[in-house]
């Protein structure tokens, strides 16, 4: 329970929120009103290091836990969910290599990914497959030396020539259950692996959320993550560690409201004085700065349970992705009440932060499925 910082992940916070102000900051309202890629922004992540943070050190990674990760997401998010997403994906991405790659896997791809040469992505989602994961109907079939994969992925973050690598999840034993699913390292540039829709969002425009289409892709063996059959399990255990990156994207985002709505409230006068010495103004801000706090606490807890290993790990990321989710959406929503008729116009950036904070409801699992989690966790 004792969240006390490292000198190191205080370093690492500070550098990452000096890029956020000076570099973040001024992009966030052009990324959002033309829906482009941050390029620059990716570039200065991957020259400090930020994108290999999790990779392991042998490999020129940073070595890095999951509560640094989170620190970073939520240092970027606190400016712009856009350039937060980089970091999302470029730690969710990798996850199940993290816990699957072999050592020729980890040789091939980890030291372009700690540099930024390479980017990951996971593609679990098909049209009739979100929540229900076991739906998917993507198939892949062993043909000698290539598994021949055939399927469609849906809402795919960072793909449409953003990243090079992506985890895919694919069917190799149908009705086996849990068993039925495997998962595959696939190189953007294989024959027959084409990138479809792009997808015209609500919030977080500047990162692609793609279609995926794979016609008869011929995947070499040798890139089948761990044993065919352990793609269900590899699902879970990937979402149980993106959750508290999500929950610290959205503290982010609900911090910097938060603090957009405070400076607001010392400058706008009405009735001869800052609104901020309403009470009615003064108790929106107290408690949005409460459930800001109690839902940072949270992310910390989760991200620190995940990566101790400990039994009761997943039900708390579940708890912080769905308590943290869903104060951005409450703390972005009254942000653009403090501010009134100005917080509805793209002048300010709450109204954007207000788009972008319902999306963290969403991916990664709806948190209708957090609360699922939760209580299979305590009733069975």
């Amino acid at each position: 329970m004792d969240f006390e910082l490292t000198e190191q992940q205080h370093l690492i916070r500070r550098t990452v929120r000096d890029i956020a102000q000076k570099v973040v900051a001024p992009r966030a309202a052009e990324i959002d009103r033309t829906g482009e890629y941050p390029w620059d922004v990716k570039k200065v992540l991957a020259d400090q290091g930020l994108l290999g943070l999790l990779v392991p050190e042998e490999y020129g990674g940073g070595g890095a836990d999951l509560l640094t990760a989170v620190l970073v997401i939520e240092e970027l998010a606190k400016v712009d969910a856009s350039c937060a997403c980089i970091m999302v994906g470029a730690v969710d991405g990798i996850f199940a290599m993290l816990l699957a790659a072999n050592e020729d896997q980890r040789n091939r791809y980890f030291s372009k990914i700690a540099t930024g040469e390479m980017g990951g992505a996971i593609a679990i989602t098909e049209p009739g497959a979100g929540s229900d994961v076991a739906a998917m109907t993507t198939r892949a079939v062993r043909d000698g030396d290539v598994y021949r994969i055939n399927g469609v992925k849906h809402f795919i973050t960072m793909g449409g020539g953003i990243s090079e690598l992506f985890t895919v999840f694919a069917i190799t034993d149908p009705g086996k259950g849990a068993k039925s699913f495997s998962a595959f390292i696939i190189e953007n540039d294989y024959p027959g692996f084409t990138i479809g829709k792009h997808e015209d969002k609500m919030g977080v425009r500047g990162v692609p959320n793609v279609e995926i289409l794979m016609d008869n892709v011929a995947v070499p063996a040798y890139n089948l993550l761990g044993k065919e059959g352990d793609g269900f399990k590899l699902t879970m255990l990937a979402l149980d560690r993106a959750r508290p990156g999500v929950a610290g994207q959205s503290v982010g985002i609900a911090q910097g409201a938060l603090d957009c709505a405070i400076d607001y409230s010392k400058t706008r006068i009405q009735f001869g004085q800052p609104i901020g010495q309403f009470q009615g103004i003064q108790f929106m801000l107290a408690d949005m700065a409460t459930q800001v706090e109690a839902a940072r606490y949270l992310t910390y807890r989760a991200a620190t349970m995940i990566d101790e290993g400990a039994k009761d790990g997943p039900k708390i990321a579940a708890m912080a992705k769905l308590m943290a989710s869903d104060t951005a959406m409450r703390v972005t929503t009254d942000a653009v009440q403090v501010l009134g008729g100005y917080g509805y116009m793209k002048d300010y950036p709450v109204e954007r932060m207000m788009r972008d904070a319902k999306l963290m409801q969403l991916f990664v699992g709806t948190n209708q499925i957090q609360r699922m989690i939760i209580a299979r966790a305590m009733v069975g």
